[in-house]
């Protein structure tokens, strides 16, 4: 277990002197308070624009993050020997992986934190065309950036400290005061006669999107194995972009057909004419409300010769589909900027334990193939 920590706290301080990792971080926390600064003229959905903004900001910059860190804590170190000494102490392969990606993951929740607390800036300063931009928020959260940097230079001439490290501690604590000192002292005109609030239901948001970070991060790992960095970001960035389609892509493809829209399926070019007409004698048959789609108990009245027949004709859900959905990472189950336009005032904690499930299963299985990759890679 000594060991274990060691390597974990070790892979943790190594990313946070990496300076990408504070450039990052730093712009990302910046550029979602400029969001907030410019008038939009969005007919009153200036607050929501805002909102899902600085949301993709985080998790883009956590992709970026993911792959930056994943690539510097172990590929570097699989080229440099560094890793071949520590293993040959007594300490496994899998222990050594496992511990460098708690690590990284560590200096992910740490970025994640202070780009959550500029996006809850963020929400407090977003006006519409009839409030104003506010130049106090503003000035007070660069403040707190400039003090970072300020301590970060100060310990490193005088006490000859690293910077980057102390910065980034710094930044921890300056960006959280200079958000208390904001939303306490401060007011902001969010529309006419209407002032400004925080939206709080950002934090369950930004804790879903940290948890599709440690995804990528896992994969990230995972691919960091055999792949230096660019490649590394490359696959991660098909992973990326496959999941954010996959409910297109492989979902609706995996599922039967009568559980969609089947008016929407009757019109559909993927279907020949028989298997439409099979369609439409099911919904004929089974849709007594007439509303194009079979609810849920309308499904569990259909037969099993006629879902037999179904299946027989293709209409039961492709397989291959199915595998494909299962292994692709499904990133919309972690995009949840829609609810926060629901008028609720709320946030569905329930889904965010669901979501921790899914994550959790995720990331062992992909830290248990990197485990294969890494057990029969050669170290020389």
């Amino acid at each position: 277990m000594r060991q274990f920590i060691a390597i974990a706290a070790n892979a943790f301080m190594e990313l946070v002197r990496q300076p990408v990792y504070l450039l990052l971080m730093t712009s990302a926390a910046a550029f979602e308070i400029f969001l907030a600064t410019p008038y939009y003229f969005a007919f009153g959905d200036e607050p929501k624009l805002v909102k899902n903004s600085v949301l993709a900001v985080i998790f883009l910059a956590g992709l970026l993050g993911a792959v930056l860190s994943a690539s510097a804590s172990l590929s570097r170190e699989l080229r440099s020997g560094t890793a071949l000494a520590v293993l040959s102490k007594p300490v496994g392969r899998a222990q050594f992986l496992i511990a460098k990606y708690v690590g990284v993951i560590a200096a992910l929740t740490i970025m994640v934190y202070v780009m959550t607390v500029a996006a809850l800036v963020a929400s407090r300063m977003a006006f519409d065309a009839y409030g104003k931009t506010d130049l106090a928020a503003v000035g007070i959260f660069a403040l707190g950036l400039v003090a970072a940097y300020a301590f970060g230079g100060f310990v490193n001439f005088f006490l000859q400290k690293p910077f980057v490290s102390a910065t980034v501690a710094a930044l921890v604590v300056t960006v959280t005061l200079a958000a208390f000192v904001i939303v306490q002292f401060t007011e902001q005109m969010q529309s006419l006669g209407q002032a400004a609030t925080v939206d709080w239901r950002l934090v369950p948001a930004a804790i879903l999107i940290l948890f599709a970070v440690w995804v990528l991060a896992a994969l990230a790992l995972a691919c960091s194995t055999r792949l230096d960095m660019i490649p590394t970001l490359a696959v991660c960035s098909a992973f990326f972009l496959l999941g954010l389609m996959s409910d297109y892509l492989f979902g609706r493809r995996a599922q039967p057909v009568w559980v969609q829209n089947l008016r929407v399926e009757l019109i559909s070019p993927r279907w020949s004419p028989e298997q439409k007409n099979l369609l439409k004698t099911i919904l004929a048959r089974y849709d007594t409300n007439n509303s194009g789609r079979l609810e849920p108990s309308e499904q569990d009245s259909i037969t099993a010769q006629d879902k037999a027949a179904l299946i027989e004709a293709g209409l039961g859900g492709s397989r291959l589909a199915g595998v494909l959905y299962t292994l692709t990472p499904n990133w919309q189950l972690f995009w949840t900027a829609d609810v926060l336009e629901t008028g609720k005032t709320g946030f569905p904690w329930s889904y965010v334990g669901k979501a921790a499930i899914y994550m959790m299963c995720y990331v062992a299985a992909a830290l248990a193939v990197a485990v294969v990759l890494f057990e029969e890679r050669e170290l020389t």
